[in-house]
């Protein structure tokens, strides 16, 4: 993924027209370019070649045919071509695929949000604030100056080689929830101005903490005195684990809710305290240490004292370590990206003032979220933590922070640094299984009105040759870095094209959607070529931080890998996920991979000391 800029720069955005009654935010969102369409014949030429390396001649040939005939003038696809094209050309669609990606990938998925779809950053350790209470109140305070800009309107929006950002999605940030419904769930947004609070779950107790108070935002010493206060109120008795009924497949949740809602009246109040508030902080009482602790305690703890419907959900730990929990339906992750590294770089480099002001007598305190829950809603609920252990168990994970160089001297080897960890991970799956499988790498359209991602299928005939002669003893060192130099700029053209809206993935996607129901699949969508060129047996993303010891998610398909990398100045580190395919090897085989790849490098760097 390309590094989103978010300092302010006369160089940027030129060009863009900027409506400031809309405020700083968003002052460019209606000059932002509309989704393109591509044509046709484009988006086959690219798909054949994204197709070809993984495949055999024989069936190369028919998906070539099946391609053709999808092509014939008159045909099918040119029919549903002039579709979509009258789609995105309506003034009233501003992005032609949004509504049909955020159902089709998010709100229609059944499958239990967690470990499925949310995500998580593991931040590092903050030494003042051991004590879990001042922790939170810290990472609170920082919080709510963002959210202030947000609601505000006042956040510089992002850049991306020097074009501003949709900046809509952060809309979704506070004061919202994904409330489960057959056959699609429905994303709600609350007024800010309405709901000045957040929730704090401790020990499954829920307690709602006003941020403001008589038009004056809590300050980090009175965040912390009701922390403090949550902790000795959530001692006093046992909780029912609500949050965990949010772990289920989503229509087993929309049912459970059901069933909630009809246990007393006062639970629809309930409900709506969490799903309204600001966001919610996770008290745990879990001490991680390990990367691989931290990890599973962020990406999915024990499935309790969570309400995984909530987009943000800040976690502190027993010993003080923090991190942050994403539901991904209505955001991805750049936005929340930006919203964790501002709360750690105000609080590692003192850019709030954390020690002023007094703790107010007039505060309210902590009130608990009461919910009345009669033997249906306990069978609901043990139920729950049932189906959350066995679909936790099927995982494994692995954290790899390697320490043997990052992005200073991969760009010293002159290397796009997201290219060259791509082909890390390209090797690292050739060595584990002699073959390279599609791979998916997530890249922003956030250019483009209303635009979220689009698919860089990193594997391509250059980056299979290059894993093939790294393999090959016979084959010399500067051949192999002719081959990687080639993988390289191939990688980099396909992300580029894709962030430019030209990938190959969602124009296909949007052509299918158009069918008529009933009408029969054109053949380049029966032809088994389509279903696995699209079955990502390797997951990848990158956000990076100096701030953040981790950041992952789970793999998207059963016979395959999620792996989250992040890309700092000397080292690399991978979260690698899996359903027990053996996260550990690839885990060594991340190792072996780059350590093979810096040898090969430097090995260029000395020719060419030599030739000085």
């Amino acid at each position: 993924m390309a590094p989103v800029v978010t300092r302010t720069n006369a160089s940027l955005a030129a060009g863009y027209k900027e409506d400031n009654s809309k405020g700083p935010m968003l002052r460019f969102q209606e000059s932002l370019p509309r989704l393109v369409v591509p044509t046709l014949q484009e988006t086959a030429d690219r798909y054949i070649k994204s197709v070809h390396p993984l495949i055999s001649a024989s069936e190369l040939e028919a998906t070539e045919s099946a391609v053709t005939e999808f092509l014939k003038p008159g045909g099918v696809g040119e029919a549903l071509q002039n579709k979509l094209l009258a789609r995105a050309a309506d003034p009233n669609v501003k992005n032609w695929i949004i509504e049909w990606w955020n159902e089709s990938a998010y709100l229609g998925y059944r499958d239990p949000v967690v470990p499925y779809v949310s995500y998580f950053y593991s931040y590092k350790d903050d030494k003042k604030r051991r004590d879990p209470a001042k922790r939170a109140a810290a990472i609170t305070t920082a919080a709510l100056e963002f959210k202030k800009m947000v609601d505000g309107g006042t956040l510089e929006p992002e850049y991306m080689r020097k074009q501003p950002m949709c900046m809509d999605s952060y809309k979704w940030m506070f004061n919202a929830c994904r409330i489960p419904k057959k056959p699609v769930d429905e994303p709600i947004k609350y007024p800010a101005s309405e709901h000045k609070y957040f929730v704090v779950i401790r020990k499954n107790h829920f307690f709602k903490v006003f941020h403001e108070v008589d038009g004056t935002q809590l300050n980090t010493h009175e965040l912390e005195a009701q922390f403090a206060r949550i902790y000795e109120l959530a001692n006093l008795s046992k909780a029912p684990a609500i949050g965990a009924l949010t772990s289920e497949n989503r229509d087993v949740w929309t049912d459970a809710r059901q069933t909630l809602l009809d246990a007393a009246p006062e639970n629809a109040t309930a409900l709506t305290t969490i799903e309204s508030a600001s966001f919610v902080f996770c008290l745990d009482d879990t001490s991680p240490v390990t990367l691989e602790e931290r990890a599973h305690q962020y990406w999915h703890g024990d499935g309790q004292n969570r309400f995984f419907d909530k987009p943000i959900q800040f976690i502190v730990n027993e010993n003080g370590t923090a991190g942050f929990m994403g539901e991904h339906s209505m955001m991805d992750g750049t936005p929340t990206h930006r919203l964790n590294d501002y709360i750690n770089e105000s609080i590692f480099k003192n850019k709030l003032d954390f020690s002023s002001g007094s703790v107010r007598s007039n505060l309210p305190e902590p009130t608990p979220v009461r919910f009345t829950v009669n033997d249906a809603v306990h069978a609901t609920i043990d139920q729950a933590q049932r189906d959350f252990r066995n679909v936790v168990g099927l995982h494994d994970l692995r954290v790899l922070a390697f320490q043997g160089y990052g992005k200073g001297l991969i760009k010293k080897f002159k290397c796009s640094p997201d290219a060259y960890v791509q082909m890390i991970i390209q090797l690292a799956y050739f060595k584990m299984y002699g073959k390279n499988r599609p791979t998916y790498e997530s890249t922003a359209t956030r250019r483009f009105q209303l635009g979220r991602t689009e698919t860089c299928r990193t594997v391509s005939d250059e980056s299979v040759a290059w894993c093939n002669a790294m393999s090959d003893p016979d084959i010399a060192p500067q051949a192999c870095i002719g081959l990687f130099r080639k993988a390289i700029d191939a990688h980099v053209k396909y992300i580029t094209d894709a962030s430019d809206g030209r990938g190959v993935d969602r124009h296909l996607f949007g052509l299918k959607r158009l069918l008529e129901p009933g009408q029969e699949q054109p053949s380049l969508f029966k032809d088994p070529a389509y279903a696995y060129s699209t079955s990502w047996f390797l997951s990848t993303s990158q956000l990076s931080s100096d701030h953040f010891n981790g950041y992952g998610w789970s793999q998207v398909i059963d016979g395959g890998f999620g792996i989250a990398y992040m890309i700092n100045e000397s080292n690399l580190q991978f979260n690698i996920a899996s359903k027990k395919l053996g996260a550990d090897k690839m885990q060594f085989y991340l190792t072996d991979a780059a350590n093979d790849m810096r040898e090969l490098m430097e090995s260029e760097m000395e020719i060419a000391k030599a030739k000085l």
